[in-house]
């Protein structure tokens, strides 16, 4: 299904003046590698890919991200992936790496291609109109797990046990997917905080493993429209987060069915939506 990704940096040497107690000194730092992927799809019958959208992101898991982005948009579904692969057709070594087409097994339906999907490592697209658009292809989720707030209050500590790339370079966001008993998953690492959400969701896209009714997702900084609704489209019906929510995410989680809980801590955090998932312990 899908062609072997190359190892890529994902990150970089930076020189830098320091300044400690007023005095400057150059030093060497290690950075987060930002760079641009070009997302392509090409349908059953069509002679050639249609670029979809470009987002700026991290190197490594980009045929992951490029999955989760489709399928959290509403423009695939699951099974429909052939194969993901970078285009070999482009000029220099440097490009080839930074596009990549996702083959369906069906004809892919241009017309869902409402908007154009540039996006940057940043949040997207957030609105009424974006919400209203969520809930047509998107069901409310179901019921799910209850979970005691002692197991959301330690998840925040054991994703940043496991940010590999953030220990080195302080410049990356998190995703992971863990069980309802606190265990992990999986975790992905991006300079885009929904990045990293698309890179967990399209690894289990291509596992075949949707929808997550039994899993909760922990992320790094705050919560935003886009990280609830790209949950909610996976099926996960608990989202947890270290920093605030922003209005529209409250709203979306609550006509998702999505719980939310953000300012989640060693010792307390707060519960937007759906609080009945949440068990005293």
């Amino acid at each position: 299904m899908a062609v072997h990704e190359p190892l890529r940096t994902n990150v970089a040497r930076a020189r830098v003046e320091a300044f400690r107690d007023g005095r400057r000194r150059e030093r060497t730092d290690t950075v987060a590698v930002e760079e641009p992927l070009e997302i392509r799809v090409r349908g059953e019958g069509d002679p050639e890919a249609v670029q979809v959208a470009v987002t700026m992101r991290t190197p490594g898991g980009d045929f992951e991200l490029a999955v989760g982005f489709l399928f959290t948009e509403g423009l695939i579904r699951p099974g429909d992936v052939r194969r993901v692969a970078y285009c070999d057709d482009l000029p220099g070594p440097e490009q080839r790496y930074n596009v990549v087409s996702v083959e369906l097994a069906r004809p892919f339906d241009r017309s869902l291609l409402r908007r154009n999907f540039t996006t940057t490592s940043s949040c997207g697209v957030c609105g009424k109109a974006a919400l209203d658009d969520v809930e047509v292809r998107c069901a409310p989720v179901p019921d799910g797990p209850e979970v005691p707030a002692s197991v959301l209050c330690g998840l925040p500590e054991r994703l940043r046990s496991h940010q590999r790339v953030f220990e080195r370079t302080g410049g990356l966001h998190a995703a992971g997917l863990f069980t309802p008993a606190g265990a992990l998953e999986l975790v992905r690492e991006d300079v885009g905080r929904h990045n990293a959400v698309d890179k967990v969701i399209g690894e289990m896209v291509l596992a075949g493993r949707l929808p997550l009714a039994d899993r909760i997702l922990q992320v790094s900084g705050r919560l935003s429209f886009e990280i609830v609704q790209k949950a909610a489209v996976a099926g996960i019906p608990i989202v947890t987060a270290v920093g605030a929510p922003s209005s529209l995410a409250i709203e979306a989680a609550q006509r998702l069915g999505v719980t939310l809980a953000g300012f989640v801590r060693a010792d307390r955090l707060n519960v937007y939506s759906r609080p009945e998932r949440i068990e005293e312990s």
